[in-house]
C-alpha cells in the first residue's frame, strides 16, 4: 500500500518527468488494500481490493514487476538481484517490504489447518479450508459446526473471529492479555468489546496462553489447542493474529542498521545511513519503533517523494488512531488512549446495559485533549480526533453524552482549518472547506475528488459530509434533497409517501404532497405563462413530473399513455422510442437475452428494409433500427407485435437488456444455462420502472463473456449455483459490480434479485444510478445484504408482494397502443396532415445505410439524397 502512494504522488508531483520507477512485487498482484482484506471473504474477486487508478501502472515512467522478489543489494554498484537473477541499477532505492505475519513459537504452528492473516492467498486458502471443513460435515448426522480460534485479541484477530463466523464457523478469540484490543484501548473498554464481542456469538478467553497444538488422530489437520492453564479447545481450524515481524531481511543483508526489534533504521527523511536508500511503511524504524499502520507509512512516502524533488520534508510522526471494522462492533481509539502523559486526567463515560464505554484522557487542566477511547458507540470519533493536541471548547464532558441528549454530542464541533481530517492523505479541515469555497464543489463526491479526502480507509466521510454541508450552507448554497421547487421532499420520501397515501394521479399528489413555488414574472397580459414553474404547482416541472410519472409506474398505475401520466412523460417516453438527433426515431424490439429465431431476424429485417431503416447490433444483445419517423411508428410496431415481439423499453428509465453468453447450451465451459436464466430474468423484469435505466448481465462460467460485472445486476455460474454481483455500471463512470450473495439456486438467486432491485427502486435518489447508490444507501452494501438476505427491517415479504403484483400486471406498452384509439392519435406527423412525411428530413448513404445528411450535405453538394424514404435528384 505504502510504494502504491509513493509512486502515486511522484507522478503527481514529477510534473518534468525526472524520475523512472520500477516497483518489484513479491506477490503476483497489483497493489491491494491490506485494511480491508477481511472484505475479500465477501467478494470473490481479488480486483475489487486494487489501490488507486489503473492507469497509474501504464505510465510509460512507471514500471511494475510482478511476482518478482528482490534477492540481494549492492549498495556499492547501486543494484539489486531478482529472484531470477536479474540485475537492476538504480539512482535511488525504497525499500517498502511492510511485514510479515508471526508465528508465535508453538509446538504445532505448522500443522495443516494453522493459518495467518496477512495477504489475499491467506485469507483465500483460510475461506477454501473452513468451506471444505464444512462440506463434509454436510450431511453428517450429527452435523457439528467448524470449530475455530483466533489466537490473538487485537484488531486484526477480532477481523479474523468475524471472518470465521461469517463462513459459519463457530469461533474463540484465545487471547494472551487482560483484555482484547489490549494496545489500543484500557481495561474498561476491553471488558466492554468484549461483552459486545460475546453477543455476536464469539466466545473469548483472555489471560490465557496456548501451549501446544496437537493434530487431530483420524486426519492429521489441527485438532485441539492445550493451554498453560491446563485447559484445552477442539479446533478445526486456527488462525494466528499475533503480530507482524519488519520484512528487514533485505536491509540486513546489505549491511544496513537494523532496530531492537527490527526494521531499517531511517531519520525523519525517512533515509537509511545510506544516503541513496530509503525505507518506508512498516520495515522503516523510524524513531527507535516500526508502525504497523498505513496512515504514517502513507506520511512516509509522501516525504521520500517530496526529497526526492528537491524538498525538505520530516515526517510529521504517527497518527497511530485505529478502528475496528467489524460489523455491529464499533470501536476506535486515539492519542494517549492510556493517559500516561504526565498529569492527565481520564473522564469516563459508561453503560454498561447498552454496552458503551467512551473515555477522553485530558491534560491536568481538563482542557487539552490528549486521547481517546470508544467502545460501542464511537460517533464522537471523527469529530474528536482532529482536535488532539488542542483545547475543547466547553464541557468536556459534553462530548460523552449520546447525540442528541441535552448539551450532549460532539456534532457542533467547530474544527480549526488546520485539524486533520483524513490522516491517510493528510488532508486537513480548511482543505475540504477549500474544496467548495474556492473550488466550487457542492457534494461530497466532488470534494473526494478535489481532496482525496475519504478515499482511502473512508473513516473520515462522515466528518467530510459535515464540513461540506455546513461549509455549503455558510456560502449561502441551500443543501437541500428536495425533489424541486414544487416538493420539498427526496424521491425516495415522495416515492413511499404516494405508496403509503394510495394516490393514482400528478394532481392528487402535488395537492397533497407539493407547494406552490415563488411566482415568476408575468406575461403582459398578467398571466404566468403555461408550464413555467409561476403556472401554479399543479402543472408541476421538467424535474417531478417524469419522477411522478416513474413512481406511478412502479407502483403498477396502468399504462405511461393513460389519462394525467401521458402529460408526466419525457420525449422518449411520450412516444415509446428513442429520438434521434434530426427528430426521427429508433425502433427497440425486446430480445430476451440476446436469444431469437431465424423467423425473429427476418421479421426484423424486413421492417427495416420496408420502412428505410438504419440497423445497428447493440451491445446489449438487440437490434436497433434508426430513421422512423413518428407516423410510422405505429405501422412498425404492428409488423413486429404480430411477429410475437414487443416494446424493449429503449426509451425508459426501466430494465433495458439482460445480456448472456451461450452458457452450457453450447459452451464446453459453461457450467449452468446462462441464457435460460437471462431470458427468465429479462421477461420477469421487463416493465420496471426504476430511478435510472438498470441493465443485468448472466455469464454462464467464470470466463464471464456477458460482463456481467459490469451491470447494475450481474449473475455468474459457478458449480454450485450462481453469484450474484450488484452495482457495476458502464458509461461515464465505469465501475465494477460487488459480489452481494454466492452459490444461489435459481429460486433463491430470483428472490435476492428481486428484493435488491425493489429496495432500489422505493429508496434511491432521481436519477442515481446503483452504483452510486450501493455506496449511499444506509449501511452500503452490507447494508443491502442485511436487508435482503437478513430482513433486517422486516420488509422482505412487502417486497416480494410487490414485485409479484409487477410481474402479474405486466402488459406491453407497443400493443396496448395499437389497440386504443386515443392513444394512436398521438403519432401523427402534422396535426392537420398526421399521415405526411416531414419535408425536412435529409439522408445520405454510407456503407450501404442511410445516415442523416449533414449541413454542407443539404446546403447544395450534388447527389443522391434520400428524403422521407424516397430517392430524389438534388442540384446545387
Amino acid at each position: 500500500m505504502v510504494a502504491q502512494r509513493l509512486v502515486e504522488a511522484l507522478r503527481a508531483r514529477d510534473t518534468a518527468g525526472e524520475w523512472r520507477v520500477t516497483v518489484f512485487a513479491e506477490e503476483p498482484r497489483y497493489p491491494y488494500d491490506r485494511v480491508a482484506l477481511t472484505s475479500y471473504f465477501s467478494a470473490r474477486d481479488p480486483e475489487e481490493l486494487n489501490l488507486g487508478d489503473p492507469a497509474l501502472w501504464d505510465d510509460p515512467l512507471v514500471c511494475l514487476v510482478r511476482d518478482c522478489r528482490v534477492d540481494s543489494i549492492d549498495r556499492e554498484a547501486r543494484q539489486v538481484t531478482d529472484r531470477l537473477g536479474r540485475v537492476h541499477d538504480y539512482d535511488e532505492l525504497v525499500l517498502a517490504t511492510g511485514s510479515d505475519a508471526a508465528r508465535p513459537p508453538i509446538p504445532g504452528n505448522d500443522l495443516p489447518g494453522v493459518f495467518v492473516y496477512r495477504t489475499i492467498d491467506d485469507v483465500a486458502a483460510l475461506r477454501g479450508w473452513v468451506e471444505a471443513k464444512r462440506a463434509e460435515r454436510s450431511g453428517v448426522s450429527y452435523d457439528r459446526p467448524v470449530r475455530g480460534a483466533v489466537i490473538g485479541g487485537g484488531l486484526l484477530g477480532l477481523e479474523a473471529a468475524g471472518a470465521l463466523e461469517a463462513l459459519g464457523a463457530q469461533a474463540t478469540v484465545i487471547q494472551f492479555g487482560t483484555h482484547l484490543m489490549d494496545a489500543q484501548v484500557d481495561l474498561g473498554g476491553g471488558q466492554a468489546l468484549g461483552r459486545l464481542i460475546n453477543d455476536r456469538g464469539i466466545a473469548v478467553r483472555v489471560s490465557t496462553a496456548t501451549q501446544q497444538m496437537r493434530p487431530a488422530r483420524a486426519t492429521g489437520h489441527v485438532g485441539r489447542l492445550d493451554f498453560v492453564d491446563g485447559g484445552r479447545l477442539d479446533v478445526d481450524v486456527v488462525v494466528l493474529a499475533t503480530g507482524v515481524r519488519p520484512r528487514d531481511e533485505l536491509a540486513r543483508g546489505a549491511g544496513l542498521p537494523v532496530g531492537e526489534r527490527g526494521g531499517a533504521v531511517v531519520d525523519l527523511s525517512c533515509r537509511t545511513p545510506d544516503p541513496h536508500v530509503w525505507a518506508v511503511g512498516e520495515v522503516a524504524c523510524i524513531e527507535g519503533r516500526c508502525l504497523g499502520l498505513v496512515a504514517p507509512g502513507y506520511a512516509m512516502a509522501e516525504v521520500v517523494v517530496d526529497r526526492l524533488l528537491g524538498g525538505a520534508a520530516t515526517f510529521p510522526g504517527a497518527d497511530t488512531a485505529t478502528r475496528l471494522k467489524l460489523r455491529g462492533v464499533d470501536v476506535a481509539s486515539f492519542g494517549d488512549a492510556f493517559a500516561r502523559t504526565e498529569g492527565a486526567m481520564e473522564l469516563v463515560w459508561a453503560d454498561p446495559v447498552a454496552g458503551v464505554y467512551k473515555k477522553l484522557v485530558l491534560s491536568d487542566d481538563a482542557r487539552t485533549l490528549l486521547g481517546g477511547v470508544f467502545v460501542g458507540d464511537a460517533s464522537p470519533y471523527a469529530a474528536l480526533r482532529p482536535m488532539l493536541g488542542r483545547e475543547l471548547p466547553g464541557d468536556p464532558g459534553s462530548f460523552l453524552l449520546p447525540e442528541g441528549a441535552a448539551g450532549g454530542g460532539a456534532a457542533g464541533l467547530e474544527l480549526p482549518d488546520d485539524a486533520t481530517v483524513c490522516s491517510c492523505n493528510n488532508v486537513t479541515a480548511g482543505t475540504v472547506r477549500g474544496a467548495v469555497t474556492e473550488h466550487a464543489c457542492t457534494d461530497v463526491a466532488a470534494v473526494k475528488a478535489c481532496t482525496r479526502a475519504g478515499t482511502s480507509c473512508g473513516s473520515c466521510l462522515p466528518l467530510v459530509k459535515k464540513l461540506t454541508t455546513t461549509e455549503l450552507e455558510r456560502a449561502g448554497i441551500e443543501v437541500s434533497n428536495a425533489l424541486c421547487e414544487h416538493f420539498e421532499l427526496s424521491r425516495a420520501q415522495l416515492f413511499d409517501a404516494v405508496r403509503v397515501a394510495d394516490l393514482h394521479t400528478f394532481s392528487e399528489i402535488i395537492a397533497r404532497f407539493g407547494r406552490v413555488p415563488a411566482p415568476v414574472a408575468a406575461m403582459p397580459d398578467g398571466v404566468a405563462p403555461a408550464g413555467l414553474p409561476g403556472a401554479g404547482p399543479g402543472r408541476g416541472c421538467d424535474i417531478c413530473k417524469p419522477v411522478v410519472a416513474s413512481v406511478l409506474a412502479s407502483l403498477g398505475n396502468g399504462h405511461i399513455l393513460t389519462g394525467e401520466q401521458a402529460a408526466l412523460q419525457d420525449t422518449n417516453d411520450h412516444v415509446m422510442a428513442n429520438m434521434q438527433k434530426d427528430g426521427t426515431y429508433s425502433v427497440v424490439p425486446r430480445i430476451p437475452g440476446g436469444e431469437i429465431t431465424p423467423e425473429g431476424l427476418l421479421v426484423i429485417g424486413q421492417v427495416a428494409k420496408d420502412f428505410g431503416l438504419y440497423t445497428k447490433i447493440t451491445g446489449g444483445q438487440r437490434i436497433d433500427m434508426f430513421g422512423a419517423r413518428i407516423e410510422q411508428l405505429p405501422l412498425i410496431w404492428r409488423r413486429l407485435v404480430d411477429a410475437g415481439m414487443e416494446s424493449g423499453q429503449a426509451y425508459g428509465k426501466s430494465l433495458r437488456t439482460v445480456k448472456s453468453c451461450v452458457g452450457s447450451t453450447w459452451c464446453r465451459f459453461g457450467v449452468q444455462d446462462s441464457v435460460g436464466m437471462a431470458v427468465r430474468l429479462e421477461l420477469r423484469y421487463r416493465g420496471l420502472r426504476s430511478p435510472h435505466k438498470i441493465k443485468l448481465g448472466v455469464s454462464g462460467c467464470a470466463r464471464e463473456c456477458a460482463e456481467a460485472r459490469g451491470k447494475d445486476v450481474g449473475v455468474i455460474a459457478t458449480d454450485k449455483g450462481w453469484n450474484v454481483y450488484v452495482g457495476g455500471n458502464g458509461g461515464f463512470t465505469p465501475r465494477h459490480a460487488r459480489l452481494l450473495a454466492e452459490d444461489l439456486d435459481d429460486e433463491t438467486l430470483i428472490r435476492t434479485i428481486d428484493r435488491f432491485l425493489l429496495y432500489y427502486v422505493r429508496t434511491a435518489d432521481r436519477l442515481q444510478r446503483t452504483s452510486v447508490w450501493v455506496d449511499e444507501v444506509e449501511g452500503g452494501l452490507d447494508g443491502i445484504r442485511a436487508v435482503i438476505l437478513d430482513d433486517s427491517l422486516g420488509i422482505a415479504a412487502d417486497l416480494d408482494a410487490a414485485m409479484a403484483l409487477h410481474v402479474d400486471a405486466y402488459e406491453d406498452e407497443w400493443r396496448a397502443v395499437l389497440e386504443d384509439p386515443e392513444k394512436l392519435r398521438r403519432f401523427g406527423s402534422f396535426v392537420n396532415a398526421p399521415t405526411t412525411a416531414d419535408p425536412d428530413l435529409a439522408y445520405v448513404a454510407e456503407r450501404g445505410q442511410p445516415r442523416p445528411a449533414t449541413t454542407a450535405e443539404r446546403a447544395g453538394a450534388a447527389g443522391a439524397v434520400l428524403i422521407a424514404g424516397t430517392t430524389l435528384e438534388v442540384r446545387a
